[in-house]
């Protein structure tokens, strides 16, 4: 079913389409201590596991030949 939006979409679309990107806010303590401590407990080895299956996805990606592929 194929919709047409109303004018109040429309009024709403039209003052969010001149709007940065980004954070509304910086996080609180409470969040960036969280962070952190997700951050120790991940472990050095599995940081390295994941930018290292980022890295080789990475690879794949720039040497697709065929459909997908970018010119």
């Amino acid at each position: 079913m194929q919709t047409e939006p109303n004018e109040a979409t429309e009024v709403a679309e039209t003052a969010e389409a001149d709007k940065a990107a980004g954070a509304d806010r910086s996080p609180t303590d409470q969040e960036s201590a969280a962070a952190d401590k997700s951050l120790e407990a991940e472990g050095e080895g599995e940081r390295k596991s994941v930018a290292g299956h980022y890295d080789d996805m990475a690879k794949l990606g720039a040497n697709v030949k065929g459909e997908g592929e970018i010119e």
